[in-house]
This record gives C-alpha cells, structure tokens and sequence, in this order.
C-alpha cells in the first residue's frame, strides 16, 4: 500500500457552540451537532460543498453530500482518520497537545502501519449502517442515530470528499469525552 497523503486540520470553537474547521490545504468547514442527534454532524464548506458526517460503530465515519454522494472513512486513532480507501488520512493537529503531539507530529503518518483491516468500506447496505449505528449507540450508553463531527470535510474538490474526518483522541473510543450533549460543547475529536 502507497503511503496516504496526509492533511492536517484545526478546529475553533466558535460563540455560538458550531467549530470552524482549517485544512492546511486551504480547505474550511462550519460544522454543527443536530440537536437530538448526537452522531450527526451538519457542515458546509468554503468551496460550496455541504453534507452531513455521521459516526456509526465500528470507527466509521459516513459523509453524505447535499447531491446524495456517499463515502465511508475510519478513525484510525492518535487524530487520524482514513479516507478514500486510504489514500487520504486528515490528521486533528487541535487534538494533541504537550509532549505527546510534539512526538505524534514528528512521527507522522509514515510510522503508523496501516492495515487491510482500517480501510474504510467503499460501500454498505442499509442494514450494515443500521446495524452499526445500533452498536454505536451501545457503545454510547444511549439512543440511535448516528453522527459524525470529527473534522470530515473533504480536503480536495469534486466527488472525493471523503477525506474530510479527521478525527482522533488516541484509542478512537472517546471521540465524545467532552461533549455534553446539549448542543453548546464541542470536542476536538468529533468524527475526523
């Protein structure tokens, strides 16, 4: 497998509870939680793209354009998520901090082996999804629904968008630690 192209992203906060997300390639997000919906992220960008990413089990990620395209990318842990069947991986420079993302930083994607096993799928069935967002929301201790937040807009123009997830906390299970549901808290690690 080729190395994947990396894409580093930052998110900010903003006043009004929704984060603005920078791609180091130019690339910018508005993302917002859906109220009710705590696995779905509604973002537009600044090259007039819009979708929703949502976080299933698994540590995927589906992005759904406003035309109705479908892609799928994984959080791969440590702030990295794998897109376009991993020739894409958005890295969450916000996500780390002190010496531990000095070190991840200076690692780089070139020292994380990625496997068979973290692509993303190309694509799945009504019921795969289903079944995934059930055992997200397991995993959550809550209802169903599905979202994703993490930093997913895709970094490059046209149809492949599914570069856009940059997400990430370490062991890819706490993307949510910080979010306290009610539509004013953000989290650095929301659906890569």
């Amino acid at each position: 497998m080729n190395r994947p192209e990396e894409i580093g992203y930052a998110d900010e906060l903003l006043a009004d509870g929704t984060v603005h997300r920078r791609y180091e390639n130019g690339l910018e997000e508005w993302r917002r939680r859906t109220s009710g919906h705590p696995n779905l992220v509604h973002w537009h960008d600044n090259r007039g793209a819009s979708g929703t990413d949502e976080l299933l089990g698994d540590r995927i990620i589906k992005r759904s354009l406003a035309d109705g395209t479908v892609t799928y990318a994984r959080d791969i842990g440590y702030g990295r998520t794998l897109w376009a069947r991993g020739e894409k991986v958005l890295v969450n420079r916000s996500s780390f901090g002190g010496r531990m993302g000095v070190l991840l930083a200076g690692l780089g994607v070139a020292t994380l082996a990625i496997t068979a096993a973290q692509l993303p799928p190309l694509s799945m069935s009504p019921e795969q999804e289903e079944a995934l967002r059930q055992q997200q929301a397991q995993q959550s201790g809550g209802g169903g629904g599905g979202g994703d937040s993490s930093g997913s807009a895709s970094a490059d123009e046209g149809s492949d968008r599914s570069d856009g997830s940059g997400e990430g906390s370490g062991d890819g299970n706490d993307w949510d630690a910080n979010w306290d549901g009610d539509g004013d808290a953000w989290n650095d690690d929301d659906f890569g």
